[in-house]
């Protein structure tokens, strides 16, 4: 909790240090409500409320009893760390002050969470009960918790010097932030919803489980369960964006520490989520996840008060490094100009390959046309998922893009669409791709596209293009998700094949692009960014580009040799792979712009040319 440590001089430090302390109590309250739920023991002090059974101690009760009575005693000395928080924070703060307004939310929603606990107890909504009521009072529940908690991270924020916020100077990164809130809200309602059918029908083994969740009589709590690791991939995913751009676009060194202490609780929370899964949900596995999810949720909230907050916000021109233009005037774009620069910025041109690959994929997976709709579906989500990746990827490149002829044009770097509305566009585009994928195809396409928009732009544009020359073979693995996403909109799953058809794309990646790389070194130089050819010369990237090259033409058989495919694609694939290793020994030979060019064109040629031949062996042929 030392993140919300932050300096002040009016006199609120002592007040901040409560704070914390009352929300660290708070949070191990919360788990042990969830303690009470895991063991059935809510039925525990019967249908008595605020009594236990009738009493208001209870004698030689049985441990049911004594666990929920023990939790309504925390829950109640929470509700007085609560009141006495508020007091302290009304002597210190004058009226007005943010730090005030949090503590009386905190206030009301401890009264809430209050109220709620008994309605569950009143109407018999625990222990064994399964029924619509008691889920949908415990996702209320779990709601009004995560806003006490938010509302508690506010009031120590505040009180130990955090500055007010500046919503209407955050454009779309607040909205993002905001958006990042309501996911994980809703993340944090179906993971309760989950939890409640572990409890109430337990499985004996994880293959018992996946069988109880894909039974479509099964009980509604039952089937609910295979929807929470998808979500909690999608919004994770989400979350680690959240960070990455904070970290660009936020100077705070405070803002920078919470984003990464973000980033790595949503990994950790990643992992004991699939633990769970494995060890079949035991009590402190759950409990574990739940504080966990509890802490997520408080380093969001801090991260965007922080990250708004004033003196750390910046106007849009500060906040990109753009200086504000002279004149309103003459210079404006025409609808036209304006339409064709949002285009642009999605880069159709790089984008066409990838659609290709991913629509390919389908005729691949399912062994024929997939469907008018489902293929219009992935079509426009693919397009809309790379394009949001590619926005995005321009707003941060912006300050290196203006040195490169090749991305000189842009509309980020000409300003003809302010990088504050490219970024909205980049997230608009992004939400809108998820959306269409999981209604026209499922939510695993749609996590796999947003896996490999997290990707492009996490590891590759913010964590490896300006350190590393093996940006482009880790960062390239991008590329390589289109045809999963294909391949689950129609197959719903991703089996053995899907992989060839990812890691023949990851192979190829590196001598499509370290072509180009070598055709665009003085950009790259002059830009500072650390490309092959840049750094180790050209003699070793052509001699990395060949070493790859035939890791692809290996990757290119194994298709045949596992008897996905038949005769015509293998004597296909042979001649195209002639044809690259040639491309790739001449260029080796001699390492000169023209060879350069032709390895580059042709490894796009290679790789339609093969996903076509895939598609037609799978879908014609065999």
């Amino acid at each position: 909790m030392g993140l919300l440590n932050i300096s002040n001089g009016n006199g609120g430090g002592s007040t901040g240090r409560f704070a914390r302390g009352v929300l660290l109590y708070t949070i191990g309250v919360i788990v042990f409500g969830a303690f009470v739920r895991a063991t059935n023991s809510g039925d525990g002090c019967g249908a008595h409320w605020p009594l236990c059974n009738g009493e208001v101690i209870p004698v030689n009760a049985p441990t049911a009893r004594l666990i929920e009575f023990t939790h309504r005693v925390t829950s109640g000395i929470s509700g007085i760390l609560i009141f006495a928080l508020l007091a302290t924070v009304f002597r210190r703060f004058t009226a007005g002050s943010p730090a005030r307004k949090a503590a009386v939310a905190a206030m009301f929603f401890t009264i809430v969470e209050a109220l709620l606990g008994a309605v569950l107890v009143k109407q018999q909504w625990v222990a064994q009960d399964a029924s619509v009521g008691r889920a949908v009072a415990m996702s209320v529940h779990l709601v009004n918790t995560f806003f006490l908690l938010g509302s508690l991270v506010a009031t120590a924020f505040y009180a130990s010097g955090g500055a007010k916020t500046r919503w209407r100077e955050q454009g779309a990164f607040g909205w993002a932030l905001a958006a990042g809130l309501v996911g994980l809200t809703i993340l944090g309602i179906s993971g309760a919803v989950t939890a409640l059918g572990d409890t109430l029908y337990p499985a004996k083994s994880l293959a018992e489980g996946i069988q109880q969740d894909l039974n479509p009589t099964a009980h509604f709590l039952i089937r609910l369960r295979m929807l929470h690791p998808l979500l909690a991939a999608s919004v994770g995913l989400y979350m680690l964006l959240l960070s990455g751009l904070a970290t660009k676009l936020r100077a705070s060194e405070q803002v920078k520490k919470i984003a990464n202490w973000l980033t790595a609780i949503v990994l950790v929370q990643i992992g004991v989520g699939i633990l769970n899964i494995i060890l079949m949900a035991p009590v402190w596995m759950q409990l574990v996840h739940l504080a966990l999810a509890d802490i997520n949720w408080g380093l969001l909230v801090l991260l965007t008060l922080s990250a708004t907050a004033e003196g750390v916000s910046r106007y849009e021109a500060e906040a990109f490094g753009e200086a504000a233009p002279e004149s309103p005037s003459a210079l404006a774009p025409t609808r036209k100009e304006l339409a064709k620069a949002y285009v642009a910025l999605t880069k159709p041109r790089v984008i066409s390959l990838l659609l290709f690959t991913t629509l390919a994929a389908m005729f691949i997976a399912g062994g024929g046309w997939p469907g008018f709709w489902l293929f219009l579906s992935v079509a426009v989500g693919g397009y809309l998922a790379a394009g949001s990746a590619n926005a995005i990827n321009m707003v941060i490149d912006r300050d290196i893009d203006g040195f490169m002829k090749r991305t000189a044009s842009r509309p980020t770097v000409t300003q003809v669409i302010p990088s504050n509305k490219a970024l909205g566009f980049g997230l608009i585009t992004g939400a809108a791709s998820f959306a269409i994928l999981w209604a026209g195809a499922n939510l695993l396409t749609a996590v796999l596209a947003m896996a490999g928009l997290a990707f492009y732009v996490l590891v590759y544009t913010l964590a490896l293009k300006r350190r590393t020359w093996q940006n482009i073979v880790i960062g390239g693995a991008a590329g390589a998700f289109p045809p999963l996403v294909g391949w689950a909109a129609v197959a719903g799953d991703l089996n053995l094949f899907a992989w060839l058809l990812f890691a023949l794309i990851f192979v190829w990646t590196p001598v499509h692009f370290w072509a180009l790389a070598l055709l665009m070194k003085d950009d790259y130089a002059a830009a500072g960014v650390p490309m092959l050819p840049v750094v180790r010369g050209d003699r070793v990237t052509v001699i990395q580009i060949f070493f790859y090259a035939v890791l692809t033409a290996a990757v290119s058989l194994l298709p045949y040799l596992q008897a996905h495919v038949g005769m015509f694609y293998l004597v296909t694939a042979v001649v195209l792979n002639l044809l690259l290793m040639a491309a790739c020994h001449r260029l080796y030979k001699k390492p000169e712009r023209k060879e350069a060019l032709v390895v580059f064109k042709y490894s796009m040629v290679y790789l339609a040319l093969l996903f076509l031949v895939l598609a037609i062996d799978r879908a014609v042929l065999l």
